[in-house]
């Protein structure tokens, strides 16, 4: 029955997916709950309700369903229907990336990058930057890249930046294609190739990263390039 809540949803026939995910709701089952959470949310076949997203989200974290507590840890970063609290945010974040949760992992990482809700720990952020990575998450490889190129939490590897840089720009993601083309124009990690380098700035210009934009822009004035 639950995949056909979801082949229902995914075919855009909400009353049937909402229906379906009702009955099994009713059951205590928690990837229902979460669904149905997000469609209240979201005002998917029924009238929008971010109170009643708020505590059919809370039914499924009580059972360990990570995107439901993935979602109320945003609903506290933004003080959607309950107070802000950035502490109890990335508690909620920090319980669904241990449940591997992807998006999670990245943005608890990013929570103890900055201090958000958190002791600032960078060797902790590193840890779940490469979890979330290790998933295939673009922002999480480039902002690991980010510390090995710095060193921060980690031992300076600028062998280790370059790949995580590649692996977020070979996913499309306009600041690791910056990243990258960085590291190619200092020779970081890899030989030194401004030719390289001013292609991967130039992608990253296409997609709408701003000082790669700039960089292109003063290229041309000056007459270095024909964009």
């Amino acid at each position: 029955m639950l995949q056909d809540a979801f082949d229902a949803f995914n075919q855009q026939n909400y009353p049937k997916a909402l229906e379906l995910f009702e009955q099994l709701a009713i059951q205590n089952n928690s990837t229902a709950l979460s669904s149905l959470g997000y469609m209240h949310q979201k005002g998917l076949g029924v009238e929008s309700s971010l109170e009643r997203a708020y505590h059919l989200y809370v039914q499924a974290a009580e059972l360990n369903e990570p995107t439901a507590i993935y979602n109320l840890a945003l609903m506290y970063a933004d003080g959607v229907v309950v107070p802000h609290d950035q502490f109890k945010a990335f508690e909620l974040l920090l319980r669904a990336a241990i449940l591997e949760f992807p998006q999670a992992q990245y943005e608890a990482a990013l929570s103890l990058e900055l201090g958000l809700g958190c002791l600032q720990n960078f060797s902790e952020a590193a840890f779940w930057y490469e979890e979330a990575a290790k998933r295939g998450n673009a922002y999480a490889f480039n902002n690991l890249g980010v510390l090995y190129k710095e060193g921060h939490g980690v031992p300076q590897d600028y062998a280790r930046a370059f790949i995580c840089f590649s692996r977020a720009a070979q996913a499309n993601l306009a600041e690791g294609q910056y990243n990258l083309g960085l590291m190619y124009d200092q020779g970081l990690g890899c030989e030194m190739n401004n030719d390289t380098a001013l292609e991967w700035c130039r992608k990253a210009a296409y997609n709408g990263h701003v000082k790669a934009k700039s960089i292109i822009r003063s290229l041309q004035e000056e007459g270095k390039i024909v964009f």
